[in-house]
């Protein structure tokens, strides 16, 4: 599979997640990579104007910013000039982190859910960490059998450069603790759909799935989202895969046991009681009705 936007060359997932590692130079004049997923951890310098759409906050940048995205919080953002250009990374946890020696990296405040990750860069700086770009660049396209290590060592210093950086204030929105989770939970569960494939089925089914994939206690997670929303996390679970659900039934001709399996529930026997508790119809009806 592979991903594409506004006429770029799309980056192959599958590859990324078999080499764990993806660098590239963009350029909205002339084309590049895209992607549009946000399966992976991300880097990237860029020069324009954009605006960050980043868990509960909204970020303004101007001229050249290094951005640290992590796949576990939520974030989108719209360019606000014509031209841009720069250079982007993408990775695994598992590429970063193989032995479990950069830990403290990861758990830094660049890829903390509450943590800053935009930074103003200065040209001195812009010089600095562009080299190193064009160093993993360069160096992805070589058979040189150390070549990840050699990486990975780009990337450390790209991140210490970024920690020693003051982070980047513009426009921030400070929303409260309850409602700071709320909203990445909200823009995560969203995130899980619409299913496309009955070979990629949902990765968070439960209350449980969602606190672990953010780091939060169950119980915080669920304080919070009550509190903000008035219903339980489990019943937005809930009713966005029953509205999934209705959706595969009436525009998709997969079986069953297809949409079943693609919505997370291991047996079809599971899904039909659950979807009967919730609608109060089985899905073979919905779908007869629909037919």
């Amino acid at each position: 599979m592979s991903i594409q936007e506004n006429n770029l060359v799309p980056v192959s997932t599958s590859e990324l997640t078999l080499k764990g590692f993806k660098v590239y130079k963009t350029d909205s004049r002339l084309g590049g990579y895209s992607y549009s997923r946000k399966d992976f951890y991300k880097i990237n310098i860029t020069t324009g104007r954009f605006l960050f759409n980043y868990a509960d906050r909204s970020i303004e940048t101007e001229d050249t910013f290094l951005f640290f995205g992590n796949p576990r919080i939520p974030y989108s953002c719209e360019p606000r000039s014509e031209n841009h250009s720069g250079y982007t990374c993408l990775f695994t946890e598992d590429f970063i982190n193989p032995n479990q020696r950069s830990e403290s990296l990861m758990q830094s405040p660049l890829f903390r859910l509450g943590g800053t990750p935009i930074f103003g860069v200065n040209e001195d700086q812009k010089i600095k960490l562009t080299g190193l770009f064009e160093e993993m660049i360069k160096e992805q396209e070589t058979e040189y059998a150390f070549k990840d290590e050699l990486i990975r060592n780009y990337m450390s210093l790209i991140i210490h450069e970024a920690l020693k950086m003051q982070p980047s204030e513009n426009n921030i929105k400070h929303n409260n603790a309850s409602s700071r989770i709320t909203s990445v939970f909200l823009e995560l569960l969203e995130r899980q759909f619409p299913v496309e494939s009955t070979d990629r089925p949902l990765m968070l089914r439960t209350a449980q799935d969602y606190a672990g994939y953010l780091s939060v206690h169950i119980n915080y997670l669920n304080s919070a989202v009550k509190e903000i929303t008035g219903k339980s996390t489990s019943t937005l679970i809930s009713d966005r895969v029953v509205a999934e659900a209705k959706a595969l039934l009436q525009h998709t001709d997969w079986n069953i046991t297809e949409i079943a399996y693609a919505l997370g529930f291991e047996y079809p026997t599971y899904f039909n009681n659950f979807f009967k508790k919730k609608t109060g119809s089985i899905p073979k009806a919905v779908r007869a009705g629909h037919l």
